[in-house]
């Protein structure tokens, strides 16, 4: 595996003919295969919505504690409002035992879903949980849903590569994504003002549990970390104007294992870079919709290494897991 995580201009997809839209995704396949990450440029998503987001997710996190605590998330399994520090521990989806994440995080899905049984059904829940907006931040909504359309246009023009670059029907991976559950989650990792625990890390290693990960990366020190296939860590860049995008677990199931979800964490800074090491990366964890079976495709004749599985029956325990505050 190269040390080098491949920068893939997506424009020629977006705007190209057969032969640009099949060299493009050849290009985002062997990526999959070889590193389970890549960066993206030409995504077409205008940058002054990921700045405002930022600036209106620093605020909000600057806000007093009580505060945050007023919109704080209702339930465990719930990836929604508030989780405050110490409780979260991504680690701990894979088994590992560690300390809490060092970071703070404020989450929202789908926002104003429709009044119809798929989305109020007891099947539902948690993926369409209702979101929670704090009072004391108004403009924080709104950049977040301004945003979060920006993320599903990318995440619906990345399935529709994944599609092309796998050889599948014409809109396999975009219709799954029709009543789709994706995730917007700001995470801010505060400048460490003391030593940390032992083995405690700002996000413990882990993989992702979706589709796809789509995330704004930020040039500060103590930042994301991916390791490669012969377990050396390497710092994943942060260049303006594009997006890191990572394979998840259902896509590794997906593809029987031919594109890998890949481990990855967030460093503590050097103890001389950790008063200029606050963070806020912002994350979008592309989820399709609850119901759809994700069977391993044929590829090659390889044998299935899987069995069917719907997208809710994986993810919710998994998820559980890792943000809840369990034993």
């Amino acid at each position: 595996m190269s040390r080098d995580i491949p920068i893939i201009d997506l424009a020629p997809f977006r705007g190209g003919g057969a032969a640009d839209r099949s060299r493009v995704a050849g290009e985002v396949a062997r990526a999959c295969e070889s590193h389970g990450f890549l960066v993206v440029s030409g995504h077409g998503v205008p940058a002054a919505d990921g700045a405002a987001l930022h600036d209106a997710g620093l605020r909000f996190f600057d806000r007093p504690l009580e505060e945050k605590l007023t919109v704080r998330r209702p339930r465990d399994d719930q990836n929604r409002g508030y989780i405050p520090y110490g409780e979260e521990t991504l680690a701990k989806m894979h088994g590992a035992v560690t300390p809490p994440d060092y970071k703070e995080v404020f989450a929202i899905g789908p926002d104003q879903v429709p009044d119809e049984p798929y989305y109020t059904s007891p099947l539902a829940y948690p993926d369409f949980a209702p979101n929670l907006w704090p009072e004391g931040s108004p403009g924080l909504r709104g950049a977040m849903l301004t945003y979060y359309d920006g993320m599903l246009a990318l995440a619906r023009l990345l399935a529709d590569a994944y599609g092309v670059a796998l050889d599948m029907p014409e809109g396999f991976f975009v219709e799954r994504l029709a009543r789709h559950s994706c995730q917007l989650r700001l995470l801010h990792y505060p400048a460490p003002d003391g030593e940390l625990a032992a083995d405690q890390l700002r996000c413990g290693e882990h993989t992702d549990l979706g589709l796809t990960t789509i995330l704004r990366n930020e040039d500060v020190p103590g930042g994301l970390e991916v390791r490669t296939r012969n377990g050396a860590w390497i710092a994943a860049p942060a260049i303006p104007d594009t997006f890191i995008v990572n394979i998840g677990d259902l896509m590794m199931r997906w593809t029987n294992d031919r594109w890998r979800s890949t481990p990855h964490r967030v460093a503590v800074p050097a103890a001389e870079a950790r008063g200029r090491s606050r963070r806020l990366s912002i994350g979008y964890f592309v989820v399709p919709n609850y119901d759809t079976e994700v069977t391993c495709v044929d590829l090659a004749g390889v044998a299935p290494k899987y069995p069917p599985i719907s997208v809710r029956d994986y993810r919710v325990n998994r998820f559980a897991a890792g943000a809840g505050l369990g034993e």
